[in-house]
């Protein structure tokens, strides 16, 4: 069976005792995808599609961090909501705000996407843009910046802090427990890092249902996340120009960057062969399963999560006339990724391996 739903789904009630819109998080399928290079079916990987949630992988995490924050106290009654975001995770609060009854307040940059922005708008949120990136932090730091201004024009806001909040790694549990019941073993998963959230949570939880699991890391060029220099980036929801703290450094074995061009190829490989794609995450994290499926020996177990759906990139990803202005058209990944010994040794431009994973934080104090 290609497509199978466990049962963990969440259980949140309205007053009146219906099933709340928080109910439809969680229970996501699992897709059985082949090798995305020759589509043998007998090399593949377990994709996890988080995209059949409401907004995406993000409701997690947005529902259990406005949930525990209003547990301590810490977000009292009608008080604001106030985050930055790319997209994904204004979703989930958004979806937050509606069932808890607080007003969500988004700081974006101009590259959010019209289509989020309506969306986020029609689901009540109000959506600020920052005019400029910061200069050493770039859209993020600029975009955490004016939360903090909005924090101080609204008393009693509370800003989840996606980056640092050990809730942001707690809410993925439910997640790890899905992909532990729908597979007897499982050897390697791969996951996108941003935040680093998703990844340190589900790996987390799930080595202690399956002890022997490997956890590898999917960046994209241009982030500073695993050591590499910052640089203008095309790729949304994976990446970052800080260093977030939810980043689990020594749980990885590996890490792999991949290129926007490299991205788009897999994702719409994923659409004309298996009717499930997604975003640029999606893509990347396609992309190094697909090549850990042809790469590991037969009968390696390998799941990937799928962070989101196709729907929001169909501007982007989907959109020839884009695709091909950046020069993302035609471009189909070697079928083995560039390497390097050490993040410092070089700097990336295309799909590319290192097993040494260093958090580049400790790594420049320990070089001083």
């Amino acid at each position: 069976m290609e497509n199978t739903r466990v049962k963990t789904r969440a259980s949140t009630a309205s007053v009146a005792g219906t099933p709340s819109p928080a109910s439809l998080v969680g229970d996501t399928p699992v897709l059985w995808v082949p090798e995305l290079w020759t589509g043998e079916e007998e090399r593949g990987f377990w994709a996890k599609l988080e995209g059949c949630n409401p907004g995406g992988i993000k409701d997690r995490p947005a529902l259990h961090m406005i949930e525990q924050a209003r547990l301590r106290g810490e977000l009292q009654p009608g008080r604001a909501i106030i985050e930055s975001t790319s997209g994904t995770l204004g979703l989930g609060l958004a979806l937050a705000g509606i069932v808890h009854h607080h007003p969500v307040i988004l700081v974006s940059d101009p590259g959010l996407e019209p289509l989020m922005h309506r969306l986020l708008r029609a689901y009540g949120a109000h959506v600020e843009t920052v005019g400029a990136p910061h200069p050493t932090g770039g859209w993020q730091e600029a975009r955490r910046r004016r939360v903090g201004e909005l924090l101080a024009e609204h008393p009693g806001g509370y800003c989840p802090d996606q980056y640092s909040n050990p809730d942001n790694v707690s809410a993925y549990q439910g997640l790890a427990q899905e992909l532990a019941d729908r597979l007897d073993r499982l050897d390697i998963l791969v996951c996108s890092v941003g935040t680093g959230g998703h990844s340190a949570g589900v790996f987390g939880a799930l080595r202690e249902l399956r002890p022997s699991v490997r956890l590898v890391g999917v960046d994209t060029v241009g982030s500073t996340i695993f050591g590499q220099p910052a640089r203008a980036r095309l790729m949304r929801g994976l990446g970052s120009s800080i260093h977030p703290r939810n980043v689990a450094y020594r749980a990885f074995s590996e890490v792999h960057w991949v290129a926007p061009g490299e991205a788009v190829w897999a994702c719409r490989r994923l659409a004309a062969g298996r009717y499930a794609s997604g975003g640029w995450s999606v893509g990347a994290v396609a992309l190094v399963a697909s090549w850990l499926a042809r790469s590991e020996p037969a009968g390696t177990q390998i799941a990937a999560v799928f962070p989101d759906g196709p729907e929001r990139y169909f501007d982007t990803v989907y959109n020839d006339a884009y695709c091909a202005e950046h020069g993302l058209l035609e471009v189909k990944p070697e079928p083995e990724p560039d390497e390097i010994a050490h993040p410092r040794e070089a700097e990336v431009v295309r799909w590319t391996r290192c097993a040494t994973v260093v958090d580049p934080v400790k790594d420049a104090e320990e070089r001083t």
